[in-house]
């Protein structure tokens, strides 16, 4: 599905050569500061690099409609942004903003359930914790069905237990959709227990890339 070859991105990553296979749970880990977002970012075309290639599909990423590509090719933030008002409010928003046709409360209230959240459409998003955006954010983007899903430190704002149920839930999803699935993680265990391929970043390097039938 990617393919990178001499990126070089600023002093923050250089990457000689790697393939992103599709309908594969892919983890970036390594110490901050190793280029883990920055890589991320690249792959929906949030950023550019300095040089080298990276393919979509076979095509350059460059000459994909931003718009389209972010919507196939979907980034979740560590530290999403809400939109102002209540749960409701950013789901429809989130469906005009995508040019997508309306839904109801009880969609809503579904997203809601998947990501173990007990709220009510009402609820404004600016009494929440940092753990609850965390999650209505990624209810807003399960909401979409991206093909692809782009999640940066999807549990950093989550204890060990919720961190547990949210991930679990987020690579069954995709799996059940034949879905993309890249994440970076700062924990080695999320890896070992759910990525078909581990990718570790240091000093901006890829450092081994570890599969479920060994390194490559």
């Amino acid at each position: 599905m990617f393919k990178l070859k001499n990126i070089k991105f600023r002093d923050i990553l250089t990457v000689d050569e790697l393939e992103l296979k599709a309908q594969q749970v892919t983890c970036i880990v390594g110490k901050s500061g190793g280029g883990k977002t920055t890589l991320l970012k690249l792959l929906n075309n949030l950023i550019s690099a300095d040089s080298g290639t990276i393919l979509y599909k076979d095509r350059e990423i460059d000459t994909y409609n931003p718009t389209t590509l972010r919507r196939e090719v979907m980034m979740l933030p560590q530290q999403p942004v809400m939109f102002s008002g209540t749960i409701r409010e950013n789901f429809n928003k989130t469906l005009r903003f995508t040019e997508r046709e309306p839904a109801s409360d009880e969609v809503f209230k579904d997203l809601l359930q998947q990501v173990g959240l007990n709220l009510p459409l009402e609820a404004d998003t600016k009494d929440l914790s940092g753990g609850e955006k965390q999650r209505v954010a990624l209810a807003r983007v399960l909401l979409l069905h991206p093909e692809t899903l782009l999640l940066d430190e999807p549990s950093s704002a989550l204890d060990d237990e919720t961190e547990d149920f949210i991930i679990s839930m987020v690579v069954d999803y995709t799996r059940k959709r034949k879905g993309t699935l890249i994440m970076v993680t700062h924990a080695m265990s999320v890896a070992e227990r759910f990525a078909d391929v581990t990718i570790t970043l240091f000093d901006g390097k890829i450092q081994r890339v570890d599969t479920l039938n060994g390194t490559l």
